[in-house]
């Protein structure tokens, strides 16, 4: 099978912001209490926090994390969590029947944030709160002014403000599950009442208002449309959120499911660009993919309730996922001119690429690879590249090609990184890459990611799925000529 790629410099779809290769960590199951925070184990320093979990995050490069919510947010008392530990109260988490002993809140947060070289993106609960809160979570994050809630982080020991630039107004408010429901009405009027406040506060601050929980709800569209008919003046992003799966075991299906999520980013961003013409304005809305990833095999795993660092959803991922996150993570990149934000949900431990053993060792998982290696060289340009591929059809879509690809170019480095994933079960890919305006390009690095059995997964103490390194063509030239392998992860890197 083969495949031809073109790539001209002059041809691009826009600028990465580095966002959106973000993630979230929310008060759920282990993600904070035995994933980042666990002052008993012999490799946390003197605030508790995993030294080797921090090591792991930063290899990525995790440019923002979400927190703390997430389906928590909505019923949390974020003053739960400031200052002297010995006061704070444990409290009954009703979004995941647990309970939070509020060891870890904004405080220990924002200096775990630190340690990882990433930056927080703050969520406000509009579930059980509102204006009042939001604001005094921001004067408590954001100022240095001598007023009450300034003054109450400095006697907490924090002099300098956290100084957090992107908030979420709320999480998921059309869900019925969610503490707080509302309709687009509701949460429209309170979104667009918060922001102004915000705004009003420091205008120098992005907000995030929520779109729908995932392009499947019954009222999504309606939903987009008639919160950005009222916030549209105050927002800066709207979110969107999606899990994908394989319930049905079907490869190819699965694989293809990267098609749905473009889709669907196309959709949101014509209903932003439908408000923005309907009220003449000069401002571009874009998008915060602020959930995203596979999730569903612990979906319903029954749990034991009113408990504290509860297993919850701790999903093991196989090499078929690996790809199609692959695959994702392409998409967002190839729409990089109106996702400015995406967490992948989440980081650690709760359906996340990194997991930690209680008393034990930090592990990757096989969804780990292409997350980091898209972090890390993924920075630059997208180009707007032409592939010629064959394809094949599902039930939702006439035509999924079997290569997946994304271009990005890197004018400082002199660097070009070209993406691929061969979704073909059967086959390996010869294929062709043009470079069209850059001169006679090198190849310096080929790595890429193959399982003959796509349902196998890394455990503690076995990594099946790892990189492994391919043979490299040091010839200069415009033509390049690689194979890559049937159902393979590939990174290819070019110098110019």
């Amino acid at each position: 099978m083969k495949a031809k790629i073109t790539v001209n410099k002059n041809y691009t779809i826009g600028k990465i912001d580095k966002r959106i290769y973000g993630s979230f960590i929310e008060h759920l199951g282990r993600a904070v209490y035995e994933g980042i925070y666990d002052p008993e184990h012999k490799m946390s320093d003197d605030e508790g926090f995993r030294k080797d979990v921090i090591e792991l995050v930063k290899s990525i490069d995790v440019p923002i994390v979400r927190y703390p919510g997430g389906n928590f947010v909505s019923g949390y008392n974020w003053e739960d969590g400031i200052g002297d530990k010995s006061k704070r109260p444990k409290k009954l988490d009703f979004a995941w029947s647990s309970i939070e002993t509020n060891e870890v809140g904004i405080d220990e947060f924002q200096s775990w944030a630190k340690k990882a070289n990433t930056e927080i993106m703050m969520a406000v609960n509009l579930g059980t709160k509102g204006i009042e809160d939001a604001k005094n979570l921001l004067e408590y994050c954001n100022f240095s002014t001598d007023t009450y809630y300034s003054n109450l982080r400095k006697q907490n020991g924090f002099i300098k403000p956290f100084n957090i630039k992107t908030w979420c107004l709320g999480n998921e408010m059309d869900g019925e599950w969610q503490i707080g429901h509302k309709t687009s009405e509701e949460y429209g009027h309170l979104a667009l009442e918060v922001a102004k406040v915000l705004k009003c506060m420091d205008n120098n601050i992005e907000l995030v208002v929520c779109g729908s929980s995932d392009e499947n709800m019954s009222t999504f569209g309606s939903w987009e449309l008639d919160v950005l008919d009222k916030t549209y003046d105050y927002v800066d992003y709207i979110s969107l959120h999606q899990y994908y799966d394989n319930e049905d075991d079907n490869y190819y299906e699965f694989v293809g499911k990267s098609v749905c999520m473009n889709n669907f980013i196309k959709g949101v961003s014509a209903m932003c660009d439908a408000i923005k013409a309907k009220k003449h304005s000069n401002k571009t809305v874009n998008l915060s993919f602020d959930e995203w990833n596979i999730w569903y095999r612990t979906k319903d795993k029954p749990f034991n309730k009113w408990s504290a660092k509860q297993h919850l959803l701790e999903e093991k991922y196989n090499f078929e996922d690996a790809l199609l996150l692959g695959c994702m993570l392409m998409t967002l990149q190839n729409n990089c001119d109106r996702v400015k934000i995406a967490c992948l949900a989440q980081l650690i431990n709760v359906i996340a690429p990194i997991m930690t053993e209680k008393d034990g060792k930090v592990w990757k998982q096989t969804i780990f690879y292409p997350y980091m290696y898209a972090s890390i060289f993924g920075r630059g340009e997208t180009m707007n590249v032409i592939c010629e591929s064959e394809g094949y059809k599902t039930k939702y879509s006439d035509f999924i090609p079997y290569v997946e690809k994304s271009v990005i170019h890197n004018e400082e480095k002199r660097e070009i990184t070209v993406f691929l994933v061969n979704r073909s079960l059967e086959e390996d890919m010869d294929v062709t890459i043009n470079f069209e305006n850059f001169g006679d390009c090198q190849q310096v690095e080929h790595i890429y990611l193959y399982c003959d059995d796509l349902k196998k997964e890394n455990t503690p103490d076995t990594e099946s799925i790892y990189p492994q390194k391919n043979d490299i063509s040091t010839d200069k030239k415009e033509e390049h000529s690689i194979k890559i392998k049937k159902h393979s992860w590939n990174m290819i890197r070019y110098k110019y």
